[in-house]
């Protein structure tokens, strides 16, 4: 029996609304879990990169799994995986809080990033399979509140959590709220209206040696990556991971060629729309990440903010994604998605320019809106930018595509940070100093602070090359595209 959200002219809001609490979740959850690190450290006894697994390990998982997830929500139903996903992601959640031990959390961090790589694709296609075709920045609009809100309120919240209450708290409140999500999802989401209606020549596998190719090759990229500053770019172990990498990549896009119900369709990349789209997104994702990771760092042991201090410098930006991505989104759909990429890409550029001319002593005045921009840029770019990619693609596809946008997504913040990092230690080891983000303790040493803050220009700068070579692609890459498929209206 048919829910009334069902019936209502409004479903898409409903359906909408449904997805967002799912969606909002998995966003709060990765900032408040940043946040507790430290205590999860003390309470194991452990050190902070031993740690990070519990971070790194939850990433890794999603990165590895969002292709095949996707795929299989377009081929057995993207309500079924949705709902399924947010299951295990709140399962997960109930074993972490529950962990005795450092290993039990890690793991239950990686069951939890099976259930994120089920949603977070899934439910993008949910939405935007919902809105008819002229309102699809909109709808990806809506997506970008959902983050910049969950942004926002992710480092708050789990520092009030493990203040008020203990680290445990940050992984038990997911539970209420993820069930809360699969409860609106069972009764609003019609699954025939968030699948889209398939002809008798859709063919129906699942590519299974494409997704070991592409998870084996995402899995040994990541940890090269995220271990250069460790190692060096010129480690035998470091070196073999890139070669293994490009291998498994060269080798997954042969067989994607040859098979014939691929697990991504390379073919797509043909179009200059999807290709271009992609290439922009990883560069604005690639320039901006680091501006996350090293400007909280540079405030707190540089500058000497406090935690909270440091936090609440990030939230004027990321309401201001909150807010520019619906409206660029909604504009986009009118008026043509070119200037919001291009303009979106200017504005983070300018943002990491300012950023790029910090030193020891520069104030508030300059580093807010400097991180303003950034924010700004990113939610202006986003929706536009996703819109075009989704016109050149076939309606039945938008399960693996939106998994491919969000893999793309995750991949560029993970480059983001390893990159930005090894250009920093790489300069701090140049002055004579510890090449590690550790060493940087300014009341013991004041050179090897002036060491750091060289590097995070150094950093800043190459990302702003980063977000002009975006800016070029964007500026060239749309065309009017014929709907590969046609969207039901909600």
């Amino acid at each position: 029996m048919r829910s009334p959200a069902t019936r209502s002219s409004n479903y898409k809001y409903w359906g909408f609304g449904a997805i967002a609490i799912g969606s909002f979740s998995n966003v709060i959850d990765h900032g408040s879990v940043n946040v507790a690190l430290p205590s999860i450290a003390s309470n194991f006894s452990s050190d902070l990169p031993t740690v990070q697994w519990v971070v790194i390990g939850y990433l890794l998982t999603i990165s590895a799994l969002l292709l095949p997830m996707g795929r299989l929500a377009d081929l057995v139903g993207r309500k079924e995986v949705y709902i399924a996903g947010s299951l295990i992601f709140v399962l997960g959640a109930v074993s972490a809080g529950f962990a005795p031990s450092l290993t039990i959390l890690v793991l239950s961090r990686l069951l939890q990033g099976v259930g994120a790589a089920m949603t977070q694709g899934t439910g993008m296609a949910i939405i935007t399979s919902m809105f008819p075709s002229h309102e699809r920045g909109k709808a990806l609009g809506l997506i970008m509140t959902v983050v910049g809100t969950g942004a926002v309120a992710g480092p708050a919240f789990g520092g009030f959590l493990v203040n008020a209450l203990d680290w445990r708290w940050v992984f038990f409140f997911n539970v209420p709220l993820g069930l809360l999500g699969v409860l609106a999802s069972i009764i609003v989401l019609d699954g025939r209206r968030s699948q889209p209606a398939r002809n008798g020549s859709t063919q129906h596998g699942f590519d299974w040696l494409g997704a070991i190719l592409s998870t084996a090759a995402l899995v040994i990229f990541l940890l090269a990556l995220m271990n250069v500053h460790r190692f060096g770019l010129a480690s035998p172990f470091i070196l073999a991971g890139f070669s293994a990498f490009f291998v498994l990549l060269g080798t997954f896009i042969w067989w994607e060629l040859h098979i014939s119900v691929p697990l991504l369709d390379v073919r797509l990349f043909r179009s200059k729309t999807f290709s271009f789209g992609t290439s922009a997104a990883f560069l604005i994702f690639f320039g901006s990440s680091a501006v996350l990771f090293l400007t909280p760092f540079y405030l707190q042991r540089v500058l000497g903010y406090s935690a909270r201090d440091a936090g609440l410098l990030v939230v004027p930006g990321a309401l201001f994604m909150a807010v520019l991505g619906p409206l660029s989104g909604e504009l986009s759909d009118r008026y043509g998605p070119r200037i919001f990429t291009v303009g979106g890409l200017a504005l983070a550029a300018a943002g990491l320019f300012i950023l790029s001319g910090l030193t020891e002593t520069s104030g508030k005045g300059l580093i807010l809106p400097a991180l303003i921009l950034t924010s700004a840029g990113m939610g202006t770019f986003y929706s536009a930018n996703t819109s075009s990619i989704l016109s050149a693609v076939p309606l039945e596809r938008y399960g693996v595509v939106s998994a491919f946008l969000n893999l793309t997504r995750n991949a560029a913040n993970v480059t983001s940070i390893a990159v930005a990092t090894a250009i920093v230690t790489a300069t701090m080891g140049s002055m004579g100093h510890e090449p590690t983000l550790a060493a940087v303790q300014c009341d013991v040493d004041s050179g090897v602070c002036n060491a750091f803050t060289l590097g995070m220009r150094n950093a800043y700068r190459a990302m702003t090359v980063m977000l002009l070579l975006g800016m070029a692609i964007s500026a060239f890459k749309f065309r009017e595209v014929k709907e590969a498929s046609s969207v039901p209206t909600g």
